[in-house]
């Protein structure tokens, strides 16, 4: 938790300075990228202790797909994990491509960072898709209804 709330914090407190100063695409993502791990992050982190303190619910699988499952909140809980999914890879790319000088089998840091973030979309349309309960056939607990308004 002190982790995330450092991670947090600078992220924040990095943004404003930073956003001035970005140029390449790769510097735009990597600051918009973060501002939205951060955004996640708190309200994640907010919902999974309101889950457990609040609700007394336990913050596992279902916890966390319940909300992809039922409409019309999956509205906002969709884009809201695959964007956050895509923001981590987003922001690996961008410090890749801020860090790495030299090409490895003739693709430059840009295709590099190009390749990792194409990656991340394929990886968030993969976990998004496997998560509703539509194509997997799993049954989402009656206890957590509460989530969805049931």
């Amino acid at each position: 938790m002190i982790a995330l709330a450092t991670q947090i914090y600078s992220g924040l407190k990095l943004f404003k300075p930073k956003k001035k100063v970005a140029n390449t695409f790769f510097e735009k993502l990597h600051i918009w990228s973060g501002l939205y791990l951060a955004l996640f992050f708190i309200i994640h982190l907010s919902a999974v202790f309101a889950g457990r303190m609040l609700l007394n619910l336990d913050t596992n699988f279902y916890f966390g797909v319940a909300g992809l499952n039922s409409f019309p909140i999956n509205l906002f809980f969709i884009p809201y994990y695959a964007l956050a999914i895509i923001s981590f890879f987003a922001h690996i790319a961008a410090i890749h491509n801020q860090k790495m000088k030299i090409s490895i089998l003739g693709a430059t840091p840009y295709n590099q960072s190009i390749y990792i973030l194409v990656v991340g979309i394929c990886c968030s349309v993969l976990l998004i898709f496997s998560l509703t309960n539509k194509f997997q056939g799993f049954q989402i607990p009656e206890t957590y209804n509460i989530l969805i308004g049931k």
